[in-house]
């Protein structure tokens, strides 16, 4: 069952926030209206999803200040700015900082609309990268202290035989728990295991994908 998707309306033009909040409905997604980015950050539940239309000037917390918090806080909602003609420079500022499109307060409704549902695809893709991450991350926790050791190691191209004497384990033991890692994280290969690691933010930077072939080799022969 797909869950919910709301758009937050972010205007302190009562009238403006409205209008906008029409045109969401008639999308058939339930708006939720704000009159200040501060009321809706404090509001906020994170486990919705959508995403929001925010003009990108406001008393307090301007629409661009607000992609920078809702990037900190990583919340995964993109973020449409309207703008006056006056604000294009700040639209820009917000799309610099991560906001999807910015709208023109005279646009046309058609326009509204498009920019939301670009923002919902934008929506969908991050929460599918996101729900990867979490499951990739779950499965690194599911591993014990020692597997976590050998994984490591894994990602540093070491082959059994160097994670043996480094951990100062007999070579059985430490195939094993090779073993055991590549069954939890449910990897068929080491390259399958690296990408994993780094969508999770676990793997080493300094591991490069151009090593991969030379660590399998690597692996096999020991």
């Amino acid at each position: 069952m797909n869950q919910q998707k709301f758009v937050y309306v972010l205007d302190d033009d009562a009238e403006a926030r409205a209008s906008l909040a029409t045109v969401v409905q008639s999308l058939g997604y339930p708006a939720l209206e704000y009159e200040s980015a501060e009321a809706f950050l404090e509001q906020f539940e994170p486990n919705r999803r959508g995403c929001v239309v925010a003009d990108v000037r406001m008393g307090g917390i301007s629409g661009v200040e607000l992609v920078h918090r809702l990037q900190e806080q990583d919340l995964n909602l993109p973020v449409v700015v309207v703008t006056g003609f006056a604000d294009i420079r700040l639209a820009v500022s917000a799309m610099q900082a991560g906001a999807v499109t910015f709208l023109e307060k005279v646009g046309r409704p058609g326009e509204i609309a498009d920019a939301i549902e670009k923002a919902m695809e934008h929506e969908e893709i991050r929460h599918e990268a996101v729900s990867e991450r979490d499951d990739y991350r779950s499965r690194i926790d599911s591993l014990s202290a020692d597997e976590r050791d050998v994984l490591l190691r894994v990602l540093d191209g070491k082959p059994n035989k160097v994670i043996k004497k480094e951990l100062d384990i007999g070579l059985r033991t430490a195939e094993l728990r090779r073993a055991n890692v590549m069954r939890k994280m449910g990897a068929r290969s080491l390259a399958e295991l690296v990408r994993m690691t780094l969508v999770a933010g676990l793997a080493p930077p300094a591991l490069e994908m151009s090593e991969l072939p030379q660590q399998q080799e690597q692996s096999k022969a020991s």
